[in-house]
């Protein structure tokens, strides 16, 4: 089975426990690091994701996978919250951040920024159909690009 359709097997699987217990899932990743391989579960719920959560969900997981058996070779299975600065990848990233700051790194400098590559603005719009945002920049300027343009997307965090 390839990753993709495994990875969606584990989503059709997870999803359903996540939604049970009032958490949204956010992402699945399937990594290889050294010679170990990881199943990453990233989820979220309004007020925050605690340990509690992440235990209750994990074990949930667990049980179901290990009944399923999607996942042919032996991984660590890791449940958490995805943290404030998670990159915006799916179109309820970007509702949930409409008019908050976002970073924003770009493949190539960009003539608005001066020949940077990356900037903080506020993010004004977003075209699901397009993949294209509208940025405001502190000074004004407003910049519409699309997201495959762009290396990094992820909520500012400002201490």
């Amino acid at each position: 089975m390839k990753k993709q359709e495994m990875l969606a097997e584990v989503e059709a699987l997870v999803r359903p426990l996540a939604e049970q217990n009032g958490y949204e899932l956010v992402d699945i990743e399937y990594v290889k690091e050294g010679k170990e391989w990881y199943l990453r579960i990233y989820a979220d719920k309004d007020g925050g994701f605690s340990i509690n959560d992440c235990v209750t969900l994990s074990r949930a997981v667990d049980q179901v996978l290990e009944e399923k058996d999607p996942i042919e070779n032996a991984y660590h299975l890791e449940v958490s919250s995805p943290g404030l600065d998670r990159p915006l990848k799916k179109d309820k990233d970007f509702a949930r951040n409409m008019n908050k700051l976002i970073e924003v790194k770009f493949y190539a400098p960009r003539e608005e920024l001066g020949g940077e590559r990356e900037c903080t603005a506020l993010l004004t719009a977003y075209d699901a159909d397009l993949k294209e945002m509208t940025l405001e920049l502190e000074n004004g300027v407003r910049i519409t690009t699309a997201v495959k343009d762009t290396a990094l997307i992820r909520q500012a965090v400002i201490f």
